[in-house]
């Protein structure tokens, strides 16, 4: 996960502190927008993010290419 320079970034947000159930909700509709395997780059503050992304990738399909919090690089799922 520290090849985050190689990554072209898509798309990002910064959703600052915003905890689990708004920030997922959100970027549920960002990833949509997305192109499969497109990266998108999310800033997330929040404590709980270390946790709740990683565990919303995998629960979603998305992949998680890197994470060096607060900084989250997620992979757009194929389909």
């Amino acid at each position: 996960m520290s090849e985050t320079a190689d990554l072209a970034v898509a798309d990002s947000w910064d959703a600052g502190d915003l905890g689990c159930g708004e920030l997922v909700m959100q970027l549920r509709s960002r990833m949509l927008a997305l192109q499969p395997g497109e990266i998108f780059e999310l800033i997330a503050t929040d404590e709980g993010a270390v946790i709740d992304i990683p565990a919303w990738c995998s629960l979603t399909g998305h992949s998680l290419a890197a994470a060096h919090p607060p900084q989250f690089l997620i992979q757009r799922k194929d389909s």
